[in-house]
C-alpha cells in the first residue's frame, strides 16, 4: 500500500467479520445516528444471528451494532455466511456452500438470504432464507465444466473428503439432494458477491480456480425468483480474472464490491488459511501462502456467456492474508480483516 492505513479496532458479538457493504438506506443511517455505516456478516452461527453494522458517528468515532433478525421456519438451520450484495433495496447474504477445512460439504452452508435494508431500522427485521440443497453447487459445476478455460484438477483427498464423503452421508440419511452431487465434482467455496446493474449477481469463488491459478467469477441470474419459489438461480456465465495471479500461485476471491462507475473492486488471496489442517492446501500447497491484494476490473459485457476478464492491481495488502471485505467511499478505501474475536477496519486514502 502507498501509505499506512488507519486501523479501527472493533468487536461485535465475540466474532470475526466477513465482507463490507455500505449502508444506503437513510432510515438505517438515521436510526443509528451514523455519518456512514457498513454491513458485515459474522461467519460463526446461523445467519439470523450474524448480521452487524459498523457505524461511524458524526464525531468520527466508531461503534458496532449486532442486529439479530427473524428467520421464521429457517431459524437455526444455516451457518457460515460469507458474502453480501445489494439490489433493488434488498441486501442479500450468501452462505459459503462449502464445508469445514477437512470436509465434507455442509447443506446448512448452501443458502441465500435477504432482507429489506430499510426494515433494519426497526427491531428484529424479517430475514427471508432459502436453502438450495446443492442446486447452486450443481449449476456451478456444470458451468465450470462447460467453461472455455481449464479448471484446476482436484486432488484425491479433496474429492474424497468433500464430494464422496458428502454423497455417502446423504445416501445414509436418504437425502434428496444426493443426486445433485457427481463424483467428479469440485467443492465450491463462495466468498464474494456483488450485484450487476441488471440484477444478476457475480459470485467470487475462493475455490476452485483455473488451471493457471486464476480466480473465477460466476454470473448468476434469477436470484429473486427462488424467494417465492418461482424458479432456481441459473449460472449464465463463468469468467477467469486474468492478470492478478503471480506465477506459481493459486489465487481465489476473498471479497467483491460494485463501484459507482460500473466496475468492480475485489480482494484476491489464498484458497484457504494456513495452519488449519486444510485438505485443499494438502492437495494444492501453492494456494496457501498468498497475501491479499486489492484489484479492479470492468464487469462482463451484456450478453457475455463467459471468458477472461482483465484485472489490474490497485494495492498490495501484504503481509496480510485475511482481508475479507472492501469498499471505496467518500475518498477513502475501507478494508475489513477476518480474525478471531476481533474486527479490524483498515482505512486509507483512495
Amino acid at each position: 500500500m502507498t501509505c499506512l492505513p488507519r486501523t479501527v479496532e472493533l468487536a461485535v458479538a465475540g466474532n470475526e467479520a466477513s465482507d463490507l457493504l455500505p449502508v444506503r438506506a437513510p432510515e438505517v443511517l438515521a436510526a443509528y445516528g451514523a455519518r456512514r455505516a457498513f454491513w458485515t456478516v459474522l461467519d460463526e452461527g446461523p445467519v439470523e444471528d450474524c448480521l452487524a453494522l459498523l457505524v461511524e458517528r458524526p464525531d468520527g468515532g466508531w461503534s458496532t451494532h449486532h442486529l439479530p433478525m427473524d428467520a421464521g421456519a429457517e431459524t437455526g438451520r444455516t451457518e457460515d455466511g460469507e458474502a453480501l450484495a445489494r439490489h433493488d433495496g434488498w441486501v442479500y447474504v450468501f452462505g459459503s456452500h462449502f464445508g469445514s477445512k477437512r470436509g465434507p460439504l455442509r447443506p446448512r452452508r448452501a443458502f441465500v438470504a435477504r432482507f429489506r435494508e430499510a426494515d433494519a431500522a426497526a427491531p428484529l427485521p424479517r430475514l427471508h432464507v432459502v436453502r438450495n440443497q446443492f442446486r447452486l453447487h450443481r449449476a456451478a459445476n456444470d458451468a465450470l465444466l462447460a467453461a472455455g478455460f481449464g479448471i484446476v484438477a482436484a486432488g484425491e483427498r479433496v474429492r474424497h473428503r468433500f464430494i464422496a464423503a458428502t454423497r455417502d452421508r446423504g445416501t445414509a440419511r436418504a437425502k434428496t439432494w444426493v443426486g445433485r452431487l457427481a463424483e467428479d465434482d469440485l467443492p465450491i467455496n463462495l466468498e464474494a458477491a456483488a450485484c450487476t446493474p441488471t440484477g444478476n449477481v457475480l459470485l467470487g469463488l475462493r475455490f476452485p480456480v483455473t488451471g493457471r491459478g486464476e480466480p473465477i467469477l460466476l454470473e448468476v441470474a434469477g436470484l429473486a425468483g427462488m424467494f417465492d419459489r418461482r424458479s432456481w438461480p441459473r449460472v449464465v456465465g463463468a469468467y477467469a480474472l486474468t492478470g492478478v495471479t503471480r506465477p506459481g500461485e493459486l489465487t481465489g476471491f476473498r471479497a467483491l464490491s460494485a463501484r459507482d462507475d460500473g466496475g468492480y473492486d475485489a480482494v484476491v488471496g489464498s484458497i484457504d488459511a494456513l495452519g488449519k489442517r486444510s485438505v485443499l492446501l494438502d492437495d494444492h500447497p501453492a494456494g496457501g501462502d498468498v497475501t491479499s491484494r486489492h484489484v479492479r476490473f470492468h464487469g462482463p459485457p451484456d450478453g457475455a456467456a463467459g471468458g477472461p476478464l482483465a484485472g489490474e492491481l490497485v494495492a498490495d495488502l501484504g503481509p496480510l492474508h485475511n482481508v475479507e471485505g472492501l469498499t471505496e467511499m467518500d475518498g477513502a478505501r475501507y478494508y475489513v480483516t477476518d480474525e478471531d474475536h476481533r474486527v479490524a477496519l483498515l482505512i486509507t486514502p483512495a
